[in-house]
């Protein structure tokens, strides 16, 4: 697999997720590239906008394993990791895998759930793999994340502590189709007759693996490893910002621009790559300083500050 390979495949995969995701091209792009660079994906977006929707249409067209699990407040950490189970046969107690030893875990509004319970993915989220009661057991590969969260409801959530969002290699936001696409998903359902949309597998477990290997041959300039690090280290000495993107943050962006050129059939980086993940990469892994809570700024409007303000280097 090369990238000319990452990037044919990458888009009859596309093509067959927007079977039943109608006009979100450059979303779905977004999301291979983050599963092509190892990442997680956070969804923070009205509901009703084809969220889950998308994670089960990747997981099936990717030809992997695809678990749901609906995050609320009476959730254990056991009932993500698995627990210990007393089996008659042998005698001894064994573990029963919980849902997250999936390939494709859909964490569906994850801001419902205690703190307590969303730590339980932090080890799988970053190890990939889960610890319980000392029984450490490896997760499949590939393995990510796609968490939904809903920005309008607040009465019985819990923020997702700092910790766990700096271990979401993205944030997104799907937005509403415009009126044509709209049309469009109202005819196509008429058409079938049916909720369910019939998606063929494209790929597997083994050609991803494949995919993510490409990504690695990927080329980075010296100048745009200095140009990451500068958009970084600028968003922790910005006058609006208590905390910073931390080091996890340049890492997300040379990975998402590795990969995005793989996904282009380029094999070396430009800026415009770095570009187009700053956003969605850094501003979730920020803190914005009280007092510019009440003016209305933004994690967002600040990246895009730093990135208006930081010279562009010239790559060979």
């Amino acid at each position: 697999m090369n990238v000319e390979g990452v990037k044919a495949r990458t888009a009859a995969i596309i093509g067959e997720v927007s079977h039943a995701v109608v006009g979100k091209d450059d979303v779905l792009r977004q999301v291979v590239a983050t599963l092509l660079a190892g990442g997680h994906v956070l969804f923070v977006d009205n509901p009703g906008l084809a969220k889950t929707l998308i994670a089960r249409s990747f997981a099936r067209v990717l030809g992997l394993n695809f678990r749901r699990i609906q995050f609320t407040p009476d959730l254990l950490p056991g009932d993500i990791t698995g627990s210990h189970v007393f089996d008659r046969d042998t005698s001894q107690f064994v573990l029963a895998p919980g849902p997250i030893f999936a390939n494709v875990v859909l964490a569906d509004e994850i801001n419902r759930a205690t703190p307590k319970t969303q730590s339980a993915l932090l080890e799988a989220m970053q190890e990939l793999q889960v610890s319980v009661a000392g029984d450490t057991r490896p997760l499949p590969r590939p393995f990510a994340v796609l968490a939904t969260q809903n920005p309008i409801e607040y009465e019985g959530t819990f923020p997702l502590p700092e910790a766990q969002l700096d271990r979401f290699m993205i944030r997104l936001a799907v937005g509403y189709p415009t009126n044509a696409e709209e049309i469009e998903i109202l005819r196509r359902r008429a058409a079938r007759h049916d909720d369910e949309v019939n998606l063929t597998p494209i790929t597997d477990a083994k050609e991803i693996i494949e995919m993510r290997a490409a990504v690695e041959t990927v080329i980075v300039d010296d100048g745009l490893h200095a140009y990451i690090v500068d958009l970084v280290t600028k968003t922790r000495t910005h006058p609006n910002i208590y905390v910073g993107a931390s080091p996890r943050g340049s890492l997300a962006l040379l990975k998402l621009s590795r990969a995005w050129a793989a996904i282009q059939g380029r094999d070396f980086v430009i800026p415009d790559d770095v570009k187009r993940f700053a956003i969605p990469a850094l501003a979730h892994r920020m803190i914005l300083k009280p007092e510019f809570w009440s003016r209305h700024a933004s994690t967002d409007a600040v990246v895009q500050a730093v990135l208006d303000s930081t010279a562009v280097p010239k790559v060979s």
